[in-house]
């Protein structure tokens, strides 16, 4: 079996239970991608950003989770992944 390493870039947003949910994503590239679009959202006019948006959910594997204040609070957010 051929092994291929992914490379996923992942950002979160949000003030967790102090504020309300925290939103994350997650995306894979495929090899072919045009990584020339890509660049800081804030940096990126609205066509340019949308145009970018558009060409990520065509060709890469992506995801977005979203936890409110209540499920953090529970769980507690310091204990993930220890």
């Amino acid at each position: 079996m051929d092994s291929k390493i992914l490379l996923a870039g992942f950002d979160e947003a949000g003030r967790g239970p102090l504020a309300g949910p925290v939103t994350a994503s997650c995306v894979i590239l495929p090899d072919d991608f045009p990584i020339e679009i890509l660049n800081d959202s804030k940096k990126l006019s609205e066509k340019k950003r949308e145009y970018a948006e558009k060409i990520i959910k065509e060709k890469a594997c992506w995801g977005i989770g979203i936890v409110d204040e209540k499920e953090i609070d529970k769980i507690n957010i310091l204990q993930i992944g220890r």
